[in-house]
């Protein structure tokens, strides 16, 4: 029975990871710094990428990783390279690493997106048995940093800013359907649906949510703005996903009621 680690287990997803691999024929084991509620028999090791604390138990008797943990802003250069280099020191018995990547981080000009390039490049140079996927941002990822909270009654969002969000859910079953496969270094992206502006996504959760809001589209200047205009966190040719943001906000619109 083929072991699998899955890290980062109480983030988005590593968490939808968790819930689709409940119940199936492989032997799953987690780790995080956190215990995860919930998890019935799962064997759980703490571990701490920003410290280095519990990286050798986890890695234990496993097979496969799907490296799902991450740290966008504390301790993210930490986390996402100097800790992710100490792991993969650990890791010379591993049979295949999943690497869950972002669509366009060498054309972003992002520190955090930076740091994932440099963790890419670890890999690349490494000799463990590897699979790099790039996905596009998720759903919920847009939803909460841009159309979380209209201010006097208006979503102002960044002009022309494009985004071809996924689905959490769809982008996990991607990752676990590539453990069976051999590593291939580099799969090709995964993206979502479909290419929207940022106004678009917001006049679309208007219409769900039935809001009385209005968008208000403002003109940023820089590099990363122009970057995220033109497209570079898109990738019109792996239109991957199923689940539409239309879908996303019409289901977390009936959760609420």
């Amino acid at each position: 029975m083929m072991k699998v680690l899955i890290t980062g287990s109480t983030g988005k997803l590593g968490s939808t990871l968790l819930n689709q691999l409940k119940g199936s024929e492989y032997d799953i084991k987690i780790t995080s710094r956190r215990k995860p509620e919930g998890i019935g028999n799962l064997e759980w090791v703490y571990s701490d990428l920003s410290s280095g604390e519990g990286l050798e138990a986890a890695v234990k008797d496993v097979d496969v990783i799907i490296h799902a943990a991450t740290s966008p802003v504390k301790n993210s250069k930490r986390v996402e390279v100097s800790g992710f280099k100490e792991f993969l020191g650990k890791m010379k018995h591993i049979k295949h690493l999943i690497y869950p990547s972002i669509v366009g981080i060498d054309e972003i000009p992002f520190t955090y997106y930076k740091q994932k390039h440099e963790a890419e490049e670890l890999l690349r140079n490494c000799s463990i048995p590897h699979t790099i996927v790039r996905a596009t941002q998720f759903h919920h990822f847009v939803d909460n940093l841009f159309l979380s909270k209209p201010l006097l009654k208006r979503y102002i969002v960044p002009e022309n800013l494009q985004f071809q969000s996924v689905d959490v859910s769809d982008f996990a079953s991607h990752l676990i359907g590539l453990m069976e496969k051999e590593p291939q270094e580099r799969a090709e992206d995964f993206g979502g649906p479909d290419i929207m502006t940022l106004t678009e996504m917001a006049k679309l959760k208007i219409e769900i949510n039935h809001e009385t809001n209005k968008v208000l589209s403002i003109s940023l200047p820089g590099k990363l703005h122009k970057s995220i205009s033109e497209g570079k966190n898109t990738n019109f040719n792996r239109k991957m996903g199923k689940i539409t943001f239309r879908e996303y906000l019409s289901s977390k619109s009936n959760e609420l009621l």
